[in-house]
């Protein structure tokens, strides 16, 4: 790795840190209450939503109450976006003349968005229509997003208040997360990416004639659809010339820059940020990386300023940082270095020089290719700017622990920190248990509900990805549709049911993601493994609410120290070594391993 390369992930990481005091600051002023004077002119527009919604934002909710207004907003989501798919041939804004999306990918599709995953089992150039990608996907883009920032907001009023039952409105924090956070922001970012040369139009598709024409052979099919077959059941092949290409377009920018705000991933286009027109220049590629961490990050300041303790928030970021730069340094080890072994004993490996360039664009290199893998499992993001299954063995391993971790090293917007903070009450009745002590966080006793609820919400996606994984491979379908079936094959159904469980939306390539079987499963772990820490996590901040503030003794364990961090971080590699090594070692290890041992 260059120096210039090396400049540049340093670059990334203090810009990241820099930005962390001014944006947390300014979204724990819009949600106590006291809109900061630059967006001030949209409270209008909050008040009219408001009134066309008949809702009363003065009026707070118990968190059964809050929990029902997030699971109704949802479905009404979900209804509402398969409906959309299902019709999109009679609606306007289909310069393609896109048909209906099938029921199964619909289902997964709306599952996916409206649940803020983002697992893409279609090609958005070739399946969905302009007005889909806009009144669809992109407005789940924003609204999933606001909804876990919704509840990390619920769950810090739990740790302010005392011997209350309210923890908030669902629809107030629904509204002022997405119209004074989330829209400014990609506004900007839009319009920074549209000067980049990311496409905004709502033309039709382009047309460009080749200067040289390619000829090529595909299977012949009757008026029906259905492939000819020949005497002896051979497929029919026709010889065809392509002299013209067509090129996708359509309103990309405004969908990417809440893509990465938003922490979901979902591309425009299938090739998503690898994709010339998602992100063409190296500065494009910069902001779209900051974007994806940017609000995670911030929000552990936001959490500081509202519990009135900045240093409880700067030693969980801490924690993230760690853990991020852990993994960012095996990822980048094994794409250098660990394949130049190989070389020396024979074996080729794409871009000797460069690292393992197999899968990536050259216009990235592999530093910042490795980067933005972390970063976007790190996050439930799920974007990528590389194909993360042309990885090495352990290059591969690094996106799929991140996410099994629990993403909650950064996670998505709102997601990400109540995931941790339900690792941090983990970690104080641990520590508490060690010393004798009733376990205490924030001034609030932590006890068996609280920790029941806090083993539903860490141990829920866990079964998921499991139990997924197990139903999947021993399936015929899935089986049939691998492009591998050594260890890789395994890596590949593993990683897509780590990242639909975890929020992520990320996969490896090589086996088929869009039959009935996937689609169906996939959604159903979706569904599963985020709303199964959703309502635990309400629970907890309704719980929490309602307990009475204990005074700082000198028995108290001080939660903003290195020694704090250092017991979160070991909680959670704990948990995610227990649950997951196992699986680990039939795939990515044993591909390791095995790929090693043969080349010596």
């Amino acid at each position: 790795m260059s120096l210039a390369e090396l400049g540049q992930i340093l670059l990334y990481l203090a810009v990241l840190i820099l930005c962390a005091k001014p944006l947390g600051s300014y979204m724990a002023a819009v949600y106590e209450g006291a809109t900061p004077r630059a967006v001030r002119w949209l409270q209008p527009v909050e008040r009219l939503l408001y009134r066309l919604a008949g809702i009363r934002s003065d009026e707070e909710m118990n968190w059964k109450r809050y929990a029902l207004a997030m699971l109704y907003f949802h479905l009404v989501g979900f209804v509402f976006l398969y409906g959309l798919q299902r019709v999109q041939a009679h609606l306007p804004l289909n310069p393609t003349d896109m048909p209906a999306v099938s029921p199964d990918s619909s289902f997964n599709t709306s599952v996916s968005f409206v649940t803020n995953t983002n697992w893409q089992g279609y090609g958005g150039e070739t399946t969905m229509s302009y007005f889909t990608q806009m009144a669809g996907l992109t407005v789940q883009n924003f609204v999933s997003a606001a909804g876990g920032m919704a509840i990390l907001v619920a769950l810090i009023r739990g740790f302010v208040r005392r011997q209350t039952t309210a923890i908030g409105n669902y629809w107030v924090d629904l509204t002022r997360s997405t119209l004074y956070i989330l829209l400014p922001l990609s506004v900007i970012l839009a319009l920074v990416l549209v000067s980049q040369g990311v496409v905004q139009t709502l033309k039709p598709y382009a047309k460009a004639t080749l200067l040289q024409p390619t000829s090529y052979e595909q299977p012949k099919v009757d008026a029906t659809g259905n492939p000819i077959k020949d005497a002896n059941c051979q497929s029919v092949t026709e010889k065809l010339t392509l002299n013209e290409q067509t090129i996708a377009v359509g309103p990309a920018a405004s969908q990417i820059a809440i893509k990465q705000l938003g922490t979901n991933g979902g591309g425009f286009f299938n090739a998503n940020s690898s994709h010339p027109f998602e992100n063409p220049t190296p500065l494009s590629n910069f902001l779209q990386m900051l974007s994806i961490l940017l609000i995670p990050a911030d929000l552990c300041y936001t959490f500081g300023v509202m519990i009135k303790d900045t240093r409880q928030g700067w030693a969980l970021l801490a924690a993230m940082y760690i853990v991020l730069l852990a993994g960012l340094a095996l990822c980048l080890y094994s794409e250098y270095h660990r394949q130049s072994k190989l070389v020396d004993v024979g074996v080729p490996i794409a871009g000797q020089v460069d690292g393992n360039m197999e899968g990536k664009e050259v216009r990235f290199g592999t530093a910042n290719s490795a980067l933005w893998a972390v970063t976007t499992t790190a996050a439930s993001n799920g974007s990528v700017n590389s194909m993360h299954d042309s990885y090495m063995p352990l290059g591969g391993l690094v996106p799929m622990v991140m996410m099994q971790l629990g993403e909650v090293i950064f996670g998505g917007v709102g997601s990400g920190l109540y995931g941790m903070l339900v690792f941090v009450l983990v970690t104080v009745f641990i520590a508490g248990l060690m010393v004798g002590r009733t376990p205490e966080y924030l001034g609030k006793k932590i006890e068996a509900f609280e920790m029941k609820m806090s083993s539903i919400a860490v141990l829920a996606p866990c079964i998921c990805v499991l139990v997924g994984t197990a139903i999947a491979v021993m399936t015929v379908q899935v089986n049939a549709s691998m492009s591998n079936p050594l260890p890789h094959g395994f890596s590949q159904v593993l990683y897509a049911f780590s990242s639909a469980s975890n929020n992520n939306g990320s996969a490896f390539g090589g086996f088929g993601g869009n039959n009935v079987t996937m689609n169906l499963l996939l959604g159903l772990v979706m569904l599963m493994g985020r709303f199964w820490v959703k309502i635990p996590v309400l629970a907890l901040a309704g719980s929490l609410a309602a307990k009475k503030y204990v005074p700082v003794s000198a028995g108290t364990l001080p939660t903003h120290t290195p020694l704090f961090v250092g017991l979160v971080i070991s909680i959670v590699l704990i948990v995610g070594a227990l649950t997951f090594v196992p699986a680990l070692a039939l795939g990515p290890i044993a591909e390791h391993v095995g790929l090693f041992a043969a080349a010596r």
